[in-house]
């Protein structure tokens, strides 16, 4: 969801697609003129604009050369009427995100706001390089090993230059982190930067989608229609899932690289483009050319910075790292108390084949810390939201104090780095007299006097406790 802004003289539209935006969850502002259109953009942190080409005073042209002044990376959807596209394809030129004709079709306006959303995330969201993320809230690449370390040299060789770029990497290593750390590294920063992915979308409209078409060059095109690559002019292009790329479209990709132009569908004219090319491929491309199911020219093109990303089972000290920044990142994206791994828990993570690499360890310490109940998660626990039924075996027990330790740091640390707050010692002693007790219980299969026995109290002072706490006397699942 997303803070939108709509830019039109008309108070019915405005009002009426404001009405429609919140229904689909998103903030909604508006603007009756160009100039209140500028001075919003310039003043509000906006998603997305959606704004008229013709209006009183400053046209939607002029406006959008002010927006983008402003914010280079704002993704703005222009609204024309049919006798005025020629103006909205000139815009779209300059960057604009896309154009829609009025009247249009509201179902297909809001997929189009969401793929601005989508490419806007993408440029302005930064991507952090190293072993922890210096911001909190961006994305990062995570990891302190040697292959990693590489990686990072790479990135900042290339991202100075215009080379084409391919990355190349299992699925889940962070391929599409990597495009974007490139881009954002790049003189291209602040011009567009889009993403085609070359299995979501069928091959009968990909051709279409990557470089437009004339009126009248299939049934139903009534319009002319700027493809993607035109639309990213100045900028970059990131096409994902390359390998699979049909092999008719890929001679076209080749001219792109070669001749640095493109035809939309039905033209006869060439296009000049000035787009910087970032692919990514899970695919055995030798093996493809091989076959002729790629073409050999076009990978010798695409092959002239080629960035390999380690899968995680090459680099399982980086395990720790990334489990760490992960746990913190969905805690406080869904705001749950972040226990911590425990020392078996740490040292089992490389036990596992991870053959979903980054991906699926996060997915799995996502659904871990859901059901961690505020406990620090065992090896058990990530063997369960792996889908088994307990951890692999491990050589060398760790001392039982030391994990009890590392787990308890663990937490105190996410707490403390909450900021200052008044309750924070009793509110943590509090959680840690609570686990305690639970743990009694659990133990005791929920019988509280030999839960007291264990602990040292009078039965009367573990039920009040037990009161206090709201704590539930079954046995934990994970408790054997």
């Amino acid at each position: 969801m997303g803070r939108i802004l709509i830019v039109d003289d008309d108070p019915q539209l405005r009002a009426s697609f404001a009405k429609i935006l919140v229904q689909e969850g998103h903030q909604a502002d508006s603007a009756a003129t160009g100039e209140a259109g500028v001075e919003a953009v310039k003043n509000t942190p906006f998603d997305c604009v959606v704004m008229d080409v013709r209006m009183p005073g400053m046209d939607g042209l002029t406006a959008y050369q002010l927006m983008k002044k402003a914010r280079p990376t704002l993704p703005v959807i222009i609204m024309t009427a049919f006798g005025t596209t020629d103006t909205a394809i000139e815009a779209t030129k300059m960057g604009a995100f896309d154009y829609v004709t009025k009247p249009f079709d509201v179902p297909a306006v809001l997929e189009l706001i969401n793929q601005a959303l989508k490419a806007g995330a993408f440029m302005q969201s930064p991507v952090a390089l190293g072993k922890t993320p210096q911001v909190q809230t961006q994305d990062a690449l995570i990891g302190a090993s040697p292959a990693m370390q590489e990686v990072y040299k790479a990135i900042g060789r290339v991202a100075g230059t215009d080379a084409t770029v391919l990355i190349r990497g299992e699925s889940g290593t962070g391929k599409e982190l990597v495009a974007r750390a490139v881009y954002q590294h790049s003189a291209r920063a602040d011009s567009p930067f889009l993403v085609i992915n070359c299995v979501a979308i069928p091959e009968t409209l990909l051709e279409s989608e990557l470089f437009g078409y004339e009126k009248g060059a299939f049934t139903g095109a009534a319009s002319r229609r700027v493809g993607k690559i035109e639309r990213a002019n100045h900028g970059s292009v990131f096409l994902d899932e390359i390998g699979d790329m049909p092999f008719a479209i890929q001679s076209k990709i080749l001219r792109l690289l070669q001749e640095k132009s493109i035809e939309r569908l039905g033209g006869r004219e060439p296009i000049p483009v000035d787009v910087r090319i970032i692919a990514a491929t899970n695919r055995d491309l030798e093996k493809a050319v091989s076959q002729g199911r790629f073409r050999e020219d076009l990978y010798y093109r695409l092959n002239v910075v080629t960035l390999n990303l380690p899968p995680l089972r090459e680099r399982p000290a980086d395990l720790p790292l990334l489990a760490d920044y992960f746990l913190a990142r969905f805690g406080r994206e869904m705001q749950m108390p972040n226990p911590g791994l425990t020392t078996r828990a740490r040292k089992a993570l490389g036990s596992f084949a991870w053959p979903g690499n980054v991906r699926e360890l996060a997915n799995t310490l996502q659904k871990a810390l859901i059901f961690s109940r505020g406990l620090a998660i065992d090896e058990n626990a990530i063997a369960k939201a792996c889908g088994q039924d307990e951890a692999p075996a491990q050589g060398g027990d760790e001392a039982a104090d030391q994990g009890v330790d590392a787990a308890v740091r663990a937490f105190v640390r996410s707490r403390l780095a909450e900021g200052p707050n008044p309750n924070l010692f009793d509110e943590i002693n509090d959680h840690l007299c609570a686990l305690i007790l639970q743990e009694a219980l659990n133990v005791t299969a929920g019988n509280r006097t030999q839960a007291a026995k264990l602990l040292g109290m009078s039965r009367p002072t573990l039920l009040a406790k037990i009161e206090k706490y709201g704590l539930k006397l079954e046995v934990s699942a994970h408790v054997k």
